[in-house]
């Protein structure tokens, strides 16, 4: 990227920059957000293929596939290059062309991706072969070495969980359950949710520690509200039962000092 942003003016290269690593903090947590960062660095450079890259993502996470799409092909007319392939197979897929993601899983151009992208177009596959309703073939399609492999790299915790998820959706729970557990055994970076998968299987329902705290908290307060309750005098007179008395012993003064003023007057 930095390599592309030399051919620009330094403060709009800056300001671009700027722009694209918002983007890139931004996409996972809030990608709205990253979108709009997106927007304003293509507005910038649309010319610059790593812009047209972020912006690709950025709408491929609002679910703005036809947009995503778009800018994908412009980065790849671009640089020539293939890693792309797989995410452009799946914005098919977004678009509910399933069908046009399964050619793409067939193209020449995939014998071109790394071990990485090749196993990133076996889930955007298996994935189409599910929406159209091809369960078995979907299973079918996620079994390869890599699955089969005891060793650990990035993409194996999603591929197992894939695999999980379509033994479950087509009734093979037991096996599910088994790569449900490999999956989650694999997955250090907590990348899926498998331990919830498995757990639901378990038929185990995780309270939320925050709920047990407030829920804690008040009954406490309930309780100390029921011992100041307890403490006070039963027949405490309230404060409006005391205004009540003095306006009364009030009233009682001045009908005394009436009848005082009356009987001097009588006497004189």
């Amino acid at each position: 990227m930095h390599q592309e942003l030399l051919s620009l003016p330094k403060t709009l290269a800056e300001d671009v920059a700027q722009n694209l690593v918002m983007v890139a903090r931004l996409i996972d947590e809030e990608p709205e957000q990253a979108y709009a960062y997106s927007r304003i660095a293509l507005r910038l450079a649309s010319r610059v293929a790593a812009v047209r890259e972020a912006a690709g993502f950025a709408a491929y996470a609002t679910q703005k596939y036809s947009e995503a799409l778009a800018e994908f092909r412009a980065a790849r007319r671009m640089t020539g290059r293939v890693e792309l392939w797989p995410v452009m197979a799946d914005c098919e897929r977004g678009l509910g062309r399933p069908e046009r993601a399964l050619e793409m899983a067939g193209a020449p151009e995939v014998q071109k991706l790394d071990k990485a992208g090749q196993v990133e177009m076996r889930l955007v596959a298996a994935g189409a072969r599910r929406d159209m309703g091809q369960l078995d073939a979907a299973i079918v399609t996620l079994q390869s070495p890599e699955l089969a492999s005891n060793s650990v790299q990035p993409w194996t915790p999603r591929l197992r969980y894939a695999y999980a998820d379509a033994l479950l959706a087509a009734g093979r729970e037991d096996e599910a359950r088994e790569w449900f557990a490999k999956a989650l055994e694999s997955d250090k970076d907590g990348a899926t949710d498998a331990s919830d998968r498995l757990a639901e299987m378990d038929g185990v329902d995780f309270v939320d520690a925050l709920d047990e705290e407030g829920d804690e908290d008040a009954d406490l307060a309930d309780e100390r509200d029921a011992e100041d309750a307890a403490d006070e005098p039963e027949d405490a007179p309230d404060a409006d039962d005391e205004r009540a008395d003095v306006d009364a012993f009030d009233d009682a003064d001045v009908d005394v000092d009436d009848e005082d003023a009356k009987g001097r007057a009588d006497k004189a």
